[in-house]
Parts: C-alpha cells; structure tokens; sequence
C-alpha cells in the first residue's frame, strides 16, 4: 500500500511539471540528452560538471556556464509548490544518472528529472561563481600585502631618491629667478628620474608604507581580473539586506564608467557609509577644488567590499543558497512568538528581554565575584607585576597499574578480523544495508544486492577504489559495476541514516559508558589531500598542506557522530554547533570540546541560547577580551585581566526577540547554525543581529574563561575530552 501511493504521488508530480511546459519547451529539454552522432556527449553532461578551482580561466568558464544554463529557461516556476527537498533528491536522482538511462523512463519523469537537476545547476552555479569571486578578491588582498612588505624592505632607498629629487627642485627653485626658466629647469629634472608619473607612484608606495596601507597595490594584480570581476556583478543580481544602498549604488557607478578611459573621475556618489579611512585616501583626491575618484582604485575598493559583504551577510544574491538572504530563510516573530515559553521554560531561559538580561547579568558578576574571593586559594593561577595572567601546566598522570597486562589480555582474547568480515557481521547485526538502493526508491533488481553495496562500502571506505577493488574480486565485480552503484545507491543522507543504526546498536552496549561521558562531544577537522581542480581545494595553512577538511565530532565514549567535509579557508567555528544540532542519533551531547578555533565570541552566544555549552581548549586565552558586568565591577584580585571593556546588555536586551527568532528558526529545520555563523564571524557594522549575537558571546566567553582559569578539573577535562579526536585516528 505505501508503495502504491508513494508511486501515485510520485506520478502526479512528474505529470504536473510536465504539464507546466510547453511544446517547445519540452523538445528543447529532450534535446539535452539527444547524443549528436559527431558528439560524444550530450548537453546533459555539461549540467552535471563539477566545478574545478577558483582560478580566473575557471571564474570565466563559470559564468559563460551560467548564461548557458539561464538560457534553458527559468526553472523555479516549473517546481513552484514541490518541497525544496524533494526538488533536490530528484537533482540528486538525475546526477546520478547518464543521458542514455533518462530514456528508459515515461516522458513526464524524464522531463521532471531534467527540470529539477537544471533548477539546481542554477542554484549552485551562482553559489561556486561567488565562492570564485571571494576567493580571488581574498588571492588579489594578499598579493598587495605581500607587495607593500616587499617593498617595505626597499623603502628606505627609495625614500632616499625621492628625498634627492625634492632637493634638486628646491634647489633649481632658490638659483633661478626667472619663474618660466625654474620651470623647464624642474620638468628636466623629473625627467631625468623617470618623469612625474613614475615619481608620484613612488611616493604614492612610501605613504602607503608609512600608513600601513596595502589598498593602492591591489590595482597591480586587479588588471588580469577586471572583465571576468565586471562580468560577475554584471551577470548577478545583487541586493542589499539592509537600508544602506550605498555599496550598490557604487556598482552601479563603476559598471556606468567601465568603459570610461578617463583616469579620474568626479566623486557624485558617497563611499563613506562601507569603506574604511584607508581605502577612501587610497580612492579620493582632490583637484581643482573638487573631490575625484582614481578610477583604478575605486574599482578595487569596490569589489573587495562587494566580497567581504558576501561573507557578512549585508550582499544577497538572488536566485542564490549559500548567499541567498538569511532573514528570509528564519521564520518571521509571529510564527516563533507561540513557541517562544515552551523553548525558555526548556533551557531554563527568563521569557521577557529584561529578564533575559538581569539574568545574564547576575551569572557574570556571581561567577566574577566567587573568582576573585577564591583567587588567593588558586595556586594555578600566577599574575604577575605587570597585570599579565598565566596557568601552570597541567601535570600528566602515570599510567595506571596492570595496563600492559590488559593490553596484552586483550591482544588474547580478540584476534585480527578482516574488516569484510567485520562489514558483514554488523550489517546482520544492524541491517543497515536497507538504507541503500536506487536513488529513484525502487528495490534493488539484483538478488545480491546486499554483498555488493558491502563491496562498494569497503572500495571507497579503504580508499582502494572501483578499479583496485575489481583486481581483487577476480570477476564478481568490474570496476564500472562498483562505479554505477557508488554513483546509484549511496548519498550522503544514506549513509548518515546507516551510521545511525550502527552507533544506535554500539551505544547499548555497556562498555563504552566506562570510557567517557555521553553529553560531550569533541570537534576537530583532519585534512585531506584532494585533487587541486577542485574548489574545495586550498593551502591550508596550520595544516601545511594543499586539500580539504573533514570536520569530525565525536562523542566522549569514543563514538563518531558526525563528520562534515569543508574547505581549508572555512573558519572551522562555525561547524561546530551543525554536528548537534544534525546529530539524530540516540546519543545526545549538551557539551562541545574545540580547539582554538571555537572561542568566535557569535559561537559562544549563539551556542549558549541553543542550550550547548561551548568549552574549548584555547591556546592563548590570555589574550583575549574579559568583559566587566559594569563599568564600577573592581575586583581585588583579578581586576586586572578585564580591562576597559564592558558589556554591552542595552543591544542584548534591542534585539531579545531577533535572538530567539535565529535560534527558534535552527529547532525548527529552517536554517543550519553554520549558514548564520558564516554571516555572524565576521565584523559588519551594518548587521545589528552580528552586534547582538557579539555581546551575547562576550557575556558567556567571559564567564568560561573566568570558570577555567579557577577550575583544574575542567581545565583537565577540556583537555582530555579534545584529544580523542587525535585518539582515535582523526584529529590533525
């Protein structure tokens, strides 16, 4: 019966997007898959091509991929009313499919497949087109860096030649009277050295040095980049998520003047809403009593705040995911207003912003006054004359007695197994092999099915892979066999749903209960090497290496609960709350071990309204911000680790009702927390929810900060629990 009706429901869908179509339409989509007999591939496989690394030849093949794929026809009419996720398993479905396979089915599937994989090209192609764009704006930011420390080196020459000059003009000036003399005698001495132009470069690269600036030498590496940046803003809809129009407005002056070959140009428009002090005296001169743009580097300045406003959220992109507009994305206050008791009753949360905030308060000044009256009993501590605090190091403990006779004991008693036979053991344990099939959810036709996809599972598991696998096999399986089902019946949720089972099974046991605390969990990334046409693909540089991340959470019994695949340049903070909050296994953690990359200030708050205590190791605590509960807050003993800084509780207590609307909207499914961190981790003065989620963090890193340096048992858990990531094989 509910195979019956899934395939009724599955029939009105596909019948419904195909009625939606044209004629024509519909000869054009067939016509994808329609092999040309002087082509090898169809169109169907140009939908489906990865994209390779962010390099400017790829930038530009990008974009023209775009305006093909825009110029099938708009999709998102034709899947209107589908669930977004049901769009995507169908994506999903055609991706795994060649052109030849689409013909086997009826024309309204076929069609449906095609519509949905298309409307997905679309989505993601925007989203890599932008990661390319940030990247390469970030590669054209380092260059100048690296150019203004080059040049720092020869400065001191050049500020040597350039100090000559002024001296021979002054003195060509003090020797000759006649002014129309003076003046030829100047034009031949800059001449001389290279001509005004080039002098004025010069001292344009010393002020730069002296200031600190890097922004005049972005223009050197911007010149290779200009038509493929231009062709990004010009082929994406970009909106503004806030009142502030001004960066939109500057691309829209820029794309006017493109092909303007005038150096400067007349300063109509205001930049000083979103660029900083040292790009608008890179930008701005003034000339006969008028303010100017140097066109060069207003292009610059330009789009690099196009990029940095991509990462904090203040740019959208239309028809966009990754940079789509994340308000739209939370569900609106009167959808969270009925929901909003029952969440605060559950975390033990004041329901009113007022409350919210008293209560926040009092924890800081209780947990800051009980520090500094147990201080003189801390021993651990050290502060010295100059205010500067330090922890002793944590003395490691022997290994207990009987150790190597248990090891060897169990050496005895649990011999090596092959891990085949390991695969197949907990497959008849589990039967997590169910979870795996064809993507269309049809059975598997074959009547071994079962030992294939455990083939498939140990080829790619052991990273042997479809070729190497079939050597091994001697003709159960060829390489294209294990191929197709790789590509057919396993996905990521797939997987993820056959993980469940084992660590549900594991977690029943009663041993791993003797290896640590189920409600903590530790998060750490691995590295790894990938192949560098990939856009995931970076130089990592606290790994040292050229690949991806793999970011693992695992429980404190020793249990992997989840692992997330990013890329090097991701600020690995901002998956750390995504492994909870996904985790739908029976084992639940309610506290979080990272390592320094956990202890973003926008984590700490947004961790602490989710119900998640945040507890990172953090290698230089002491460097970071303690924030007072109130300007008159002194201590005695520790007073001298806070500094200036205050809370900040009236933008806490503003935006009360933006808070639970973010952390409402992640219960229900509508957003993952590392879509908001990605907009939360970096600085915006525009993004008020940014400032909120800021002071929030400031309260609870403050108070965990003041817990660790006067608790050694939990310095020494926080310790024990993020090494078993590297424990078990994972960590860096």
């Amino acid at each position: 019966m509910a195979r019956r009706i899934r395939n009724l429901v599955n029939r009105g869908i596909y019948q419904s997007v195909a009625d939606r179509l044209t004629e024509a339409e519909q000869q054009a989509l067939f016509s994808l898959i329609a092999r040309d007999g002087a082509e090898s591939f169809t169109a169907f496989n140009r939908i489906k091509e990865a994209p390779k690394s962010a390099t400017l030849t790829h930038l530009d093949e990008w974009l023209s991929r775009l305006t093909w794929l825009q110029s099938l026809g708009n999709m998102q009419p034709l899947v209107e009313g589908l669930r977004y996720a049901k769009v995507k398993h169908l994506a999903e479905e055609a991706h795994s499919l060649h052109a030849t396979n689409l013909w086997d089915f009826a024309a309204s599937k076929r069609l449906t497949l095609l519509v949905c994989l298309i409307a997905q090209a679309q989505v993601s192609t925007r989203d890599e087109i932008l990661q390319m764009f940030t990247k390469r704006m970030s590669k054209l930011t380092s260059r100048a860096k690296e150019e203004l420390e080059r040049l720092r080196e020869g400065e001191r020459s050049t500020s040597e030649h350039l100090v000559e000059v002024l001296s021979d003009v002054l003195q060509v000036t003090t020797e000759t009277q006649d002014p129309a003399s003076a003046d030829r005698h100047i034009r031949e001495v800059l001449e001389r050295e290279g001509g005004a132009a080039h002098l004025l470069e010069q001292c344009e690269q010393v002020a730069a040095h002296h200031g600190d600036r890097y922004q005049p030498f972005v223009w050197r590496c911007y010149t290779s980049h200009r038509k493929a940046l231009f062709r990004v803003i010009k082929t994406l809809e970009f909106q503004s998520t806030t009142s502030d129009q001004a960066l939109i407005d500057a691309m829209n002056f820029i794309i006017a003047h493109e092909q303007d070959p005038k150096k400067y140009l007349e300063a109509t428009i205001d930049l000083s809403s979103f660029a900083s002090k040292k790009w608008l005296r890179t930008v701005m001169v003034r000339r006969r009593s008028k303010s100017w743009f140097i066109r060069q580097h207003l292009e610059t300045c330009v789009f690099s705040y196009v990029a940095a406003e991509l990462k904090t959220g203040d740019l959208c992109v239309a028809g966009s995911e990754q940079f789509a507009d994340y308000r739209e994305q939370l569900l609106s206050w009167e959808e969270c207003e009925p929901k909003v008791a029952e969440y605060c009753q559950r975390l033990d949360l004041p329901m009113t912003a007022e409350g919210f905030v008293e209560h926040l308060r009092t924890r800081l000044t209780e947990v800051a006054a009980n520090v500094d009256r147990t201080r003189p009993e801390n021993r651990e501590l050290i502060i010295n004359e100059r205010g500067e605090p330090s922890l002793k190091r944590l003395q490691a403990k022997a290994a207990p007695q009987g150790l190597a006779q248990l090891e060897e004991a169990l050496r005895e008693k649990i011999p090596e197994r092959h891990l085949l036979d390991v695969l197949a053991r907990i497959d008849h344990v589990t039967d997590f092999t169910r979870h795996f099939g064809p993507l269309s959810g049809n059975e598997p036709k074959t009547a071994d099915a079962k030992v294939r996809q455990l083939l498939t599972i140990f080829a790619y598991g052991t990273h042997l892979g479809p070729h190497q696998m079939a050597r091994h096999l001697r003709g159960a399986l060829n390489a294209d066999q294990i191929a197709h089902l790789n590509r057919r019946h396993f996905t990521a949720e797939k997987l993820e749903a056959a993980i469940r089972d084992i660590t549900y099974r594991f977690h029943r046991f009663t041993l791993p209960r003797y290896w640590g605390d189920e409600k903590r969990v530790a998060a750490d990334g691995t590295q790894y090497e990938l192949a560098e046409e990939n856009l995931l693909v970076e130089r990592h540089i606290r790994y040292g290496g050229y690949g991806g991340i793999t970011y693992h959470h695992v429980s404190d019994t020793y249990i992997l609960l989840f692992s997330h695949f990013i890329a090097c340049g991701v600020w690995e903070a901002i998956y750390i709350l995504d492994g909870l909050i996904r985790n739908r296994s029976t084992i639940q953690p309610t506290t979080v071990h990272a390592d320094t990359q956990g202890q973003n200030l926008p984590v700490f708050g947004l961790a602490y309204l989710l119900g998640i205590k945040l507890m990172p190791r953090i290698r230089n605590w002491k460097d970071l911000n303690f924030y007072r509960p109130s300007r008159e807050a002194h201590y005695e003993h520790i007073d001298s680790l806070f500094g200036d800084n205050v809370v900040e509780w009236d933008l806490i207590q503003t935006h009360w009702q933006d808070l639970l609307r973010v952390v409402i909207s992640i219960q229900e499914g509508k957003v993952l927390p590392s879509m908001l961190l990605r907009k939360l981790t970096t600085y915006s003065h525009k993004n008020r929810l940014y400032q909120a989620f800021h002071a929030l963090g400031s309260v609870e890193r403050t108070i965990f900060l003041l817990t660790f340096i006067s608790d050694v048992k939990l310095r020494e858990v926080i310790h024990r629990s993020t090494n078993k990531v590297e424990e078990v094989g994972l960590g860096s």
